[in-house]
């Protein structure tokens, strides 16, 4: 009983293990929200009501990132135990002081022509101003990270190497396009030439650049893998590619923190309170994405991977169509674990049609 039970599903003990660091993590994020409301706040009313703010930011990155931890599992499951242990180690620091803190750092400080120390300033003195100009870079972080995220779901469903397919029809006829060289990458220069009719007239130049870099990137993080590929069977004591693999997650992670950041002003324009609810969610994802790799979810469940590749092509084009209309992040959040909930559902289905047929082919 308690053999089968460790095999279909992970009990209290282990799942809590897997999260604990995210749960500390989580109260020094509390407190250090408290710490802030009570500076910016007036009284106990704003520290209770940046320790909300904090805790739902938390919440909003963790259920909306659901397929971003999938796609971390596909890759993270042949990694090194090494590079594993640097995933959760340097990697949450670039995730949630790199990404959430640091990036919109950047992206405020060249926007505005002005010094880091100046950025800095502005988010901890001037947080709505500061809100302003990360925002009006909405469609160029648009652009480049729903370029990214297009190539990544397309490279996945044009590969001709690919048998297993959750959508037949469909998923057949899309491999059977990855015969035709690059034909993604066409696909998505195109989707960025239509796009860049539709945005703002003066948006129109940046947003294609940051699109054409954004597939850059996919090429550059793409091409460094491919050229650190190794035989599956020398895969466990081979580090190169696993440094790889390291790589192609940070940048995937930032592609997937764009829309987090920027709909986190929504709730408040305190760029520190974003950084620690955001990077509790980080957290959580990190966990997630090991608890799948260590209980063989992937496996276990046949058409997840799928659900969540889906999941990505959708985040992309709601990236791309948020550069032109308002599209609110729950629609995205909803899209995203629809396709992950119906995936599993299925898997499940599969799976008890493939065990009820497995007697009957013995005898």
């Amino acid at each position: 009983m308690v053999s089968s039970a460790r095999a279909g599903c992970p009990g209290i003990r282990p799942v809590r293990r897997y999260f604990t660091g995210s749960l500390l993590f989580t109260v020094v994020g509390l407190v250090a929200g408290a710490g802030l409301g009570a500076y910016y706040g007036s009284g106990l009313g704003g520290v209770i009501s940046t320790v909300f703010i904090v805790a739902v930011l938390g919440v909003l990155e963790t259920s909306l990132s659901f397929d971003n931890a999938v796609v971390n599992a596909t890759v993270l499951k042949d990694m090194t135990p090494a590079w594993r242990h640097r995933f959760l180690t340097w990697g949450i620091l670039i995730a949630v002081f790199g990404m959430r803190l640091v990036f919109p750092l950047l992206v405020v400080s060249i926007v505005a022509q002005i010094g880091p120390f100046e950025a800095v300033r502005l988010a901890a003195v001037e947080p709505r101003e500061y809100a302003r100009i990360l925002t009006s870079a909405h469609a160029v972080l648009g652009a480049f990270g729903g370029a990214f995220l297009a190539l990544v779901c397309l490279k996945y469903f044009f590969d001709t190497d690919k048998h297993v397919h959750w959508l037949g029809a469909l998923e057949r006829r899309l491999s059977a396009l990855g015969k035709v060289q690059s034909f993604e990458i066409g696909v998505v220069l195109l989707v960025l030439y239509a796009f860049s009719r539709w945005v703002h007239p003066h948006e129109s130049g940046r947003f294609l650049v940051a699109g054409i870099f954004g597939v850059a990137t996919f090429i550059v993080v793409d091409g460094i893998g491919t050229a650190m590929e190794v035989a599956p069977d020398k895969m466990a004591s081979i580090h190169r590619a696993s440094a790889a693999s390291f790589l192609y997650l940070e940048v995937l992670d930032a592609s997937f923190s764009f829309d987090g950041v920027i709909g986190a002003f929504a709730l408040t324009s305190n760029l520190f309170v974003i950084a620690i609810g955001l990077g509790i969610g980080a957290m959580f994802v990190r966990s997630l994405t090991v608890m799948l790799v260590e209980e063989g979810a992937l496996a276990s469940y046949r058409f997840l991977e799928h659900g969540a590749f889906y999941a990505i092509g959708a985040l992309a084009l709601l990236m791309l169509v948020g550069t032109v209309l308002d599209v609110p992040e729950a629609l995205t959040g909803l899209i995203g674990a629809g396709f992950i909930g119906v995936s599993l559902w299925a898997s499940i289905r599969w799976n008890r049609r493939h065990h009820a047929a497995t007697p009957r082919q013995v005898s």
